[in-house]
């Protein structure tokens, strides 16, 4: 990457091809001054904002590598940026204001007419961001996500809560561009990436960001590489998750291990039990929800202890539930408010928390003493000493931004985005200190920038209990694959969905859909979802739990290949499952394909994700000879085909040449 001197101006190439552009005519750079106003309820935030400057930036003045940007000619310098070549082809925009005023800054980049953009963290609706525009600011996702559908408009009308196409527990100021190069925003703040210009690509940030960084590469995996350097990678998944299914069961002791033992069986490898009411429940209009008080109920759970040790002796692990947030009406509530861990309202008292008919205080994670208070009593001591070998991580978007005060002194609405980060930093801190990061894990479905260093799982959020285009299935191969790019190489998701609003609910075809596309995903898990007692269950059906069975028997079947992919993540930060233009660049067919998945480079799979259908349409990239891993009929790529797509049977091919081509062609075998 290079600058070059325009006439009345300059850009920054890269291989000849322009990445910025600024002139006298068309400034790259606009500066400006706005009122937000950001109001949450429960999690999901209405958020406008009234500008009342924006000054373009027309003039530069270039000596050397800084750049001093003005709004007249010779008038005074409003920003200074400076440029620094990190290696031949990166490098990084530091931004200087010296105008305290500013809190709104926008920079655009060149854009070309067949452009495609993916990332902007975990996203739910579009893996190729081109088109439209993406506020990123991390909260509930939304129910329904889709403005068009009567789910969303009664979620808006009595929760405020319908969402939209991109609303993400996990955004992330960083995309990925098909000119082979990768844009990462230094900040916290809220912004806004606009995608929707052929000549540009605008992005909004609320506040002059400390700088931006740029890769690029001659792949698109070398990039993802290069990103999952920087922010850091994941450690392999600990042995024990491969071994089956981690199975989402609740309602006491009795209720949980007894189904498991059901499953168990009826021919289901299981892995892990996974019980959320470990700590207590409490019943809300929303559903059966826990109660937020960190440590085990022994009246719900009287022989956990026993009873975990006695599943570690056949090796099945016991999993749990935890978020950053005591409930006020909990045990550990006054003990955090004695030591003053907690983030304060303006009056100095506990800032609480609406989390839907029961109030929580935020602990305070820019406080030290906080943090390590809440690893060695909740997670260590509550936790892992217990015998607990992982746990849903669960929340971190809630931060509140308005009457909030944080021990660090950092406005709450910078803050905000980075809660995520912190609340990953803790847990994986926690296990680390206890000297078991290989044998305990956990996962997340909030995120931002650095998480990936944190978190080894993520999981998908609470998608709806349906097919929905922007809320069910579908979503959460978008939300793999968008993440993925981002350098998160583990991803999953609630087998059956999570959330029943409204007269939605899960049904027993949804579920198996669900079960064979999570049999090719790096874990299976399953979830009740809010309100178990009116949805389909693995277990009320001997079908189902058949078909269970025999999907988890294919997950531990695709194991070794699996472990490939696992060093392939440590060695080179590549995501388990993939975009299909990672690895077939030049077949331009696969660029806007965000419902298949690569999952490595050898399988091609093709989830369906629509209600009653018994065939589904596929595309196999080109160059290659696939082979469909139920038939074994050898097809040529290059060619959309329609394929029979029976439950148990998604559509999934393997490349002929693979070395595993005799691992997979078993697979058809299993029953």
């Amino acid at each position: 990457m290079k600058i070059n001197l325009l006439n009345n101006g300059f850009e920054i190439t890269k291989n000849g091809q322009p990445l910025l552009v600024h002139t006298t005519l068309y400034p790259a750079l606009f500066i400006g001054i706005g009122q937000e106003k950001m109001e949450i309820y429960r999690g999901n935030f209405n958020i406008e904002d009234y500008i009342e400057e924006r000054i373009a930036l027309r003039y530069a003045n270039v000596n050397n590598d800084t750049i001093e940007f003005s709004s007249e000619q010779n008038g005074s310098i409003q920003i200074i940026m400076k440029v620094t070549y990190t290696n031949e082809s990166d490098c990084l925009l530091s931004f200087e204001s010296l105008n305290e005023k500013i809190n709104r800054f926008w920079i655009r980049l060149s854009a070309s007419e067949n452009e495609k953009v993916w990332g902007g963290g975990e996203q739910m609706s579009y893996l190729n961001m081109r088109g439209r525009h993406f506020p990123l600011w991390t909260s509930e996702p939304g129910v329904g996500r889709d403005k068009t559908t009567e789910i969303t408009f009664l979620s808006d009308k009595y929760n405020q809560a319908g969402g939209d196409y991109y609303h993400t527990n996990y955004p992330q100021p960083t995309f990925i561009s098909s000119n082979h190069y990768a844009c990462h925003v230094n900040t916290t703040a809220y912004a806004d990436f606009d995608f929707r210009n052929n000549q540009f690509h605008e992005l909004q940030i609320w506040e002059v960001p400390k700088s931006i960084e740029l890769y690029s590469a001659p792949t698109y995996l070398d990039i993802v590489e290069k990103l999952s350097l920087r922010f850091g990678r994941q450690p392999p998944l600990p042995d024990w998750v491969y071994n089956g299914i981690i199975l989402g069961l609740k309602g006491g002791e009795e209720n949980t291990f007894s189904r498991m033992e059901n499953a168990i069986q009826k021919g289901v490898p299981v892995a892990a039990v996974w019980s959320e009411d470990w700590v207590g429940l409490r019943v809300t209009s929303f559903g059966k929800r826990l109660f937020w008080d960190w440590k085990w109920s022994k009246k719900r759970y009287p022989h956990l202890d026993k009873k975990i040790q006695e599943l570690k002796d056949r090796n099945i692990r016991f999993m749990s539930y935890l978020n950053p947030y005591l409930c006020n009406d909990g045990s550990l509530f006054p003990i955090a408010k004695e030591k003053g861990y907690f983030a304060l309202d303006n009056k100095g008292d506990v800032a609480l928390v609406d989390f839907g008919e029961f109030y929580c205080g935020v602990v305070d994670f820019t406080n030290p003493e906080a943090c390590e208070w809440f690893k060695q009593e909740i997670i260590q001591k509550n936790c892992l000493d217990l015998g607990i070998s992982g746990w849903m991580a669960d929340f971190g978007e809630y931060l509140p931004t308005e009457n909030i005060y944080l021990k660090n002194g950092v406005d709450a609405k910078l803050m905000h985005n980075a809660w995520p980060t912190l609340w990953a930093k803790i847990n994986a801190q926690a296990i680390a200190e206890a000297g078991k990061t290989d044998d305990v894990t956990f996962f997340m479905r909030a995120g931002y920038s650095g998480v990936q260093k944190y978190c080894p799982l993520l999981w998908a959020g609470d998608q709806s209990v349906d097919f929905s285009r922007h809320d069910g299935l579908n979503t959460v191969i978008c939300a793999a694959l968008s993440s993925g790019l981002m350098g998160n190489a583990y991803h999953h998701s609630d087998i059956g969905g999570y959330t029943s609003l409204f007269n939605n609910r899960r049904t027993k075809e949804l579920f198996e859909r669900w079960t064979d596309m999570a049999a090719f995903t790096p874990v299976m898990r399953t979830h009740e979802c809010n309100r178990p007692d009116e949805n389909f269950q693995f277990d009320q059906d001997p079908e189902t739990i058949s078909h269970l069975s025999k999907m988890v028997k294919i997950y531990r079947h695709l194991v070794p290949y699996v472990k490939t992919l696992v060093e392939e993540a440590s060695n080179k930060g590549y995501p388990l499952q993939r975009p299909l233009f990672v690895h077939y660049e030049n077949d331009i067919n696969t660029y806007d394909i965000q419902d298949h998945y690569l999952y490595g480079k050898d399988l091609l799979v093709a989830p369906v994700h629509q209600q009653g259908v018994s065939e589904w349409k596929v595309y196999l990239p080109a160059g290659e000879t696939w082979v469909s891993v139920w038939s074994q009929q050898e097809i040529q790529g290059g060619q959309f085909i329609t394929v029979p797509a029976p439950i148990g049977q998604p559509p999934v091919f393997y490349r002929k040449t693979s070395q595993w081509a005799n691992l997979f062609a078993n697979i058809a075998s299993i029953h």
